[in-house]
Order: structure tokens, then C-alpha cells, then sequence
């Protein structure tokens, strides 16, 4: 289907009133909202930065970064002169970092094209960098009054569950469906609302996660999944793809109370973070030791730091780590985004990846 179906427009139609009345009790209190019986809106800055945030990560894990991130950067040209480091310093912990490089290429536009001023229309946000549709929709109706839709995850789910559709929801045809019908029900008088509404009732209450509480739903009259307990079947979506598996040796070298740190590239994973230096594959301690030689440098202590393990959206590392205390200094070629900073120095300026936790927590604690 790629036009709107008008019995599915009356019914959307029928369902926002009891929507907005569940939303206007049942809201959740989060500080980048205004309370849903206000008529003022938030600052479209605080509502993207927000949003953002919250793309692949918890709530309850976003909101102390949020107060941070508007501490360190309260406004647009704050962010465009962010120190690079210092941004990815304050992300650290949020992980998929791309989104704190985006959020600064951003700012830097508004700067240049908008002159400082955040854009006031939902295309003009969908033409920033690291902007999608759901993005621009939820930062131009909460914040700038415009009535487009902001679908995610939880309206697709509510959707596909109230009429039973079992379309496939990565599917264009489908999403083009969907926004249509939406943007021909959205209430012009109250997007925002409309939009968090739906948002907050599938985190709460249709939840992606284990059952449906069914019994405080606003829409459990009508929906068809609810009345056929077919709840489990949607949405439908293909099966994720197998991630590929990559092993690796992570080499903690520590040398005078400094550690060996290098900088990643500014382009793809972990974009500009720092990380210790590794070897691809499982690398036993007789072969750290002849990597010792090549580097014309001995140990005094070699310490297994055992195996762990970070998913990322299309990767697994499987790593096992070591942390080496030289003799001498080691004759490595360094990088000019190669250095040795003390544990205190590397806690406090320079930002590891979570995925690196396990080990990093070993000489920081």
C-alpha cells in the first residue's frame, strides 16, 4: 500500500482525543520537555541535542549527559567551537560517537547558513548533517509548532499492532504509507504533543520488550492485535544480519607512570577517540615478547587482563589484553596522535571508547 487508507485516517482521527487525554496524566517528566499543559515550547537546540542523545541509548542514561552537554556548550556557537577532544571527552560513556561529530558539524552550518540562528522549518533540519526524518519532525513539532509527524520505533509498533499489518517496516512503501497517514491526522493545534504522546505510549506501555500493559492503553478498545493477542507478531521486520567477529589483542604499555595512547582516524569507527595500542588476532605472551624486541625494549611484568567482549551494530570485538610494564623506553614509531600520558591525565582529557572499559578501568581505578 502506498496511498492513505481512509478507513485507517477515520481511525486515527477517532484515536487522538483518548491519545492526548492518556498523554496529558500520563506524560513522562523528562528536562529537556516542557510538561505536557504547557503552551510554551522548549528551545529546538535543547530538543535536538535531546533527541540525539537518545538515538540507540537508554533515557535514564541520557539525562546526566544532557545536563553536562548544555553545561559545557549551552547554545549553537558554543558547540560549532568545541575542542574536538573536549566533545569527545564529554560523549564518552554514550557511545555510536558519530553522533557528537555530527551535532558539532551541525552547529558549524547553522553558523555559516543560518547565521547562528537554529532553522525554523522541518526541511531546512533535514538538510543538517547526521539529521533524519524522525529527527527533523520531532525537533519542528515540539519545538517550532510544526505538524509533521516523528516516527520511530514505538509508532511503528503501536501502528502495526492497532491495525494488525504485517508490511515489512524497513520497507520505503511502507514508511511512505505510514508518514502520509500520519500527516493527514497530526493536529495542527498540537503536534509536539501528538508526537511525544506517541513516543512515551510505546515506551511505557506497548514496550518493545516483553508484554504489552494492554489494561492502560488508550487505544486497547481498538486494536487488533490487542483483540487477537497477536501482540508478538508485530512488527515484522527481516532478521538482523550476522555480525562479523573480529579478535584482536589490546596492549596496554606503561612506561614511567605514562601509557601509550594513539588517536583513531577522523573517519569511521570510533571516530577520533583514543584507544591503547593492538595486534590483530589473539597474541600469546611469547609473542608480546618478541614484539618487545622489534620495539628494542623488555618487561619487567607482563599482566593478563583477561578476555572481554564489545557488540557493536555490525562488529563484534573479541579481545584479550595485556598490560606491560617496560624497562626501557620503547623505540615504536609514534604518530603526531600517538602519545604517553599518565592514568590521571588520560581520565580527565582524553576520551577511550567504552568498548575499551575492561582494560581502561585497570589502571584507573
Amino acid at each position: 500500500m502506498n496511498t492513505p487508507t481512509p478507513n485507517r485516517i477515520d481511525k486515527l482521527n477517532q484515536l487522538t482525543t483518548p491519545l492526548l487525554e492518556w498523554y496529558s496524566s500520563a506524560a513522562r517528566d523528562l528536562p529537556w520537555r516542557t510538561p505536557a499543559s504547557e503552551t510554551h515550547r522548549p528551545d529546538p537546540y535543547h530538543v535536538w541535542v535531546s533527541e540525539i542523545m537518545l538515538q540507540q541509548t537508554r533515557v535514564e542514561a541520557v539525562k546526566a549527559y544532557y545536563a553536562r552537554f548544555l553545561t559545557a556548550f549551552p547554545n549553537i556557537k558554543s558547540l560549532a567551537n568545541a575542542p574536538q577532544d573536549e566533545l569527545m571527552k564529554l560523549w564518552q560513556g554514550l557511545g555510536y560517537y558519530s553522533r557528537a561529530n555530527n551535532l558539532k558539524r551541525a552547529a558549524i552550518e547553522i553558523e555559516e547558513r543560518f547565521h547562528g540562528e537554529f532553522p525554523r522549518t522541518y526541511q531546512e533540519i533535514l538538510s543538517l548533517p547526521g539529521i533524519g526524518e524522525y529527527t527533523a519532525g520531532a525537533i519542528a513539532s515540539i519545538a517550532l509548532g510544526e505538524a509533521v509527524p516523528a516516527i520511530d520505533g514505538n509508532v511503528y509498533r503501536i501502528y502495526t499492532r492497532l491495525f494488525e499489518d504485517d508490511s515489512d517496516i524497513t520497507k520505503a512503501a511502507f514508511k511512505k504509507q505510514l508518514r502520509s497517514e500520519l500527516l493527514l491526522t497530526i493536529p495542527s493545534e498540537a503536534p509536539g504533543i501528538y508526537n511525544q504522546a506517541w513516543m512515551d505510549l510505546g515506551a511505557t506501555i506497548c514496550q518493545p520488550n516483553g508484554a504489552p500493559l494492554c489494561d492502560k492503553c488508550p487505544f486497547v478498545s481498538r486494536c487488533q492485535a490487542h483483540i487477537h493477542d497477536s501482540w508478538s507478531a508485530f512488527p515484522v521486520k527481516p532478521p538482523k544480519k550476522k555480525r562479523r567477529i573480529e579478535e584482536k589483542t589490546v596492549i596496554l604499555l606503561e612506561y614511567q607512570g605514562t601509557y601509550l595512547v594513539q588517536k583513531r582516524p577522523p573517519k569511521g569507527l570510533l571516530a577520533g577517540l583514543w584507544e591503547f595500542p593492538s595486534q590483530e588476532g589473539f597474541v600469546s605472551t611469547e609473542e608480546l615478547q618478541k614484539l618487545l624486541e622489534q620495539w628494542d625494549t623488555s618487561a619487567s611484568d607482563i599482566e593478563l587482563l583477561g578476555k572481554g567482549k564489545h557488540i557493536f551494530s555490525h562488529i563484534e570485538w573479541h579481545m584479550i589484553g595485556y598490560l606491560i610494564h617496560l624497562k626501557q623506553a620503547p623505540s615504536i614509531p609514534l604518530s603526531e596522535d600517538s602519545i604517553w600520558v599518565t592514568a590521571e591525565k588520560m581520565q580527565r582529557e582524553y576520551s577511550i571508547p567504552s568498548a575499551l572499559r575492561l582494560y581502561y578501568s585497570k589502571i584507573i581505578s
